[in-house]
């Protein structure tokens, strides 16, 4: 089964997806900095059609934590 978010990450932050779990963070990956985040959000946004709020985009400091935001929006990822 393919992994819809670490594939979004991994083109948003043009690294393989094989490097990505959901301990990844902008401490562990370099590509990862503010631009990027805006860049992850807007893909978040329009991959899963959602819309998140600041609250919600200030705690993603993960991938484990992006999913577990789009699971309490009832987001299958």
């Amino acid at each position: 089964m393919s992994d819809r978010l670490l594939a979004l990450f991994a083109e948003e932050l043009d690294v393989s997806s094989s490097a990505l779990d959901d301990d990844s963070s902008p401490d562990t990956v370099e590509n990862w900095d503010s631009l990027a985040a805006m860049r992850l959000v807007a893909a978040i946004e329009s991959e899963f059609d959602v819309r998140l709020s600041t609250r919600e985009i200030m705690k993603m400091r993960s991938i484990g934590i992006a999913r577990a935001v789009l699971r309490d929006k009832s987001v299958d990822v």
